[in-house]
């Protein structure tokens, strides 16, 4: 057998595998090994396995992922999530909607320093939810605005997603951290233009929400959120002012926010051994990913079928639209099936090269490959709610068990409207993706 036809043999084996509910990272190194041993023999791949783990885990840009992760396990015990959500209320929660609208902007704040869609959907779910249950909003609002919401958190920045991209991409970070921010503030304020809409359609959706808070009680609130506000500026402000590295930001923002954590008494007991878990937990199940597509991409390429399949669709006379358009519509089914960090891992190294090979927009190749991040991040965002495996739609209904799927489903499909909208008006204007490069890069 050719190259290609052993890879894509093993690329069938993988999809059996995958759906056997195998973990996404032991599936790809199994299939990256047993693909690998096929075409080059065993002893080229011990000698992979020699070094190849080694020069990919000491890389030191990767060493931002455990503290990021660190600085989210923190701001979740400080009970910052909770600041932020009394404060969006305290201003907005007395609109029609507001309630909900408050929970998808402190879905956003907490995005900013926590840097996971999953764990922000998690998290909020806890805070959130209680509230809008007994402010009488109906189950498919309550929940899908926040599993909506909750894909936030791998788009505004600081983001681990995009910290990986600029690793594969060979893209500085600190760009792609800038320009994600327009593109995730337009998310948000869309969200919650969805739920105005909605709720104004049917306004049995929504509750009665909270009596108008005094400017006084706002501001209050308001100043509940400075330790967000303060890493927000800290680790983003120092980045951009050229103060720190990304890892370096990571790590004081981590400092930061555990002591925010000690000060409110979220480290008492073993919460400070939770917090050092839960990083752990989520740096190993990363770098397992890590692993089993750094084997899979090298299998892939000395099978040879990226370079074939570029070759294919340059001679195919594919347009770069369809081409493009084709590669949404994949990133669309595999997160079905897998979650961002996967998607990237697997896809980056074959799908840019193809397109930085083609012309849009007149872009040069480092703002296609920027403008392409932001894109394929806010179709993987899609994939954490879109039926019939929705990621943030399986972590909402294990907070609220009580909220049949199929409910919070319906509810999130309004949302999925703007999304769609979204991608077209990312698609179609590349500025929203560059423009804060342009006026700040």
């Amino acid at each position: 057998m050719s190259g290609s036809s052993i890879a894509l043999t093993m690329g069938l084996f993988m999809m059996v595998v995958m759906a056997l509910r195998v973990p996404v990272g032991i599936t790809m190194f199994l299939t990256g090994g047993i693909g690998y041993v096929w075409v080059s023999g065993l002893d080229p791949f011990l000698a992979f396995l020699k070094n190849a783990p080694y020069g990919r885990f000491s890389l030191y840009d990767l060493s931002v992922v455990p503290l990021f992760l660190l600085m989210g396990q923190f701001a979740t015990h400080g009970g910052l999530s909770r600041a932020l959500f009394k404060a969006g209320n305290a201003f907005i929660g007395h609109w029609r909607g507001g309630m909900a609208m408050a929970g998808v902007a402190s879905c956003a704040g907490f995005g900013a320093i926590c840097g996971s869609s999953l764990a922000t959907a998690a998290t909020m779910a806890h805070v959130v939810l209680p509230e809008l249950e007994r402010h009488k909003y109906k189950p498919s609002l309550a929940a899908g605005s926040l599993a909506a919401g909750g894909t936030l958190g791998i788009l505004i920045p600081p983001s681990v997603p995009l910290v990986i991209y600029g690793i594969l991409a060979e893209q500085n970070i600190a760009k792609l951290f800038l320009c994600a921010f327009v593109p995730g503030v337009l998310a948000a304020l869309g969200y919650m233009l969805v739920i105005a809409i909605i709720t104004r359609i049917d306004p049995e959706l929504a509750g009665p929400g909270s009596a108008a808070h005094s400017w006084k009680e706002r501001i209050e609130t308001l100043v509940g959120t400075w330790p967000v506000l303060l890493v927000f500026l800290v680790v983003i402000g120092g980045i951009y002012g050229g103060f720190f590295t990304p890892t370096e930001a990571a790590a004081i923002g981590a400092l930061a926010t555990g002591g925010v954590a000690w000060y409110s008494g979220g480290l008492k007991g073993d919460g400070m051994m939770q917090c050092i878990y839960g990083a752990a937990t989520g740096t190993g199940m990363m770098f397992l990913i890590l692993l089993g597509a750094d084997t899979l991409n090298s299998f892939m390429a000395i099978s040879q079928l990226p370079a074939e399949a570029a070759r294919w669709v340059v001679d195919s006379g594919f347009g770069p639209w369809t081409v493009l358009l084709s590669i949404i519509v994949i990133y669309l089914l595999l997160g079905c099936v897998m979650d961002s960090l996967s998607m990237i891992l697997l896809t980056v190294p074959i799908f840019l090269p193809i397109l930085l090979g083609m012309d849009y927009w007149g872009l040069s190749n480092d703002d296609k490959s920027i403008w392409f991040a932001i894109v394929a991040l806010v179709v993987m965002e899609v994939g954490l709610i879109t039926p019939p495996v929705g990621m943030n739609v399986y972590i909402i209904n294990g907070v609220a068990k009580d909220i049949p799927m199929k409910v919070i489903f319906r509810g999130v499909m309004p949302f999925l409207a703007w999304d769609v909208t979204r991608i077209g008006l990312l698609i179609l204007f590349p500025s929203i993706s560059l423009i804060a490069l342009r006026v700040f890069g």
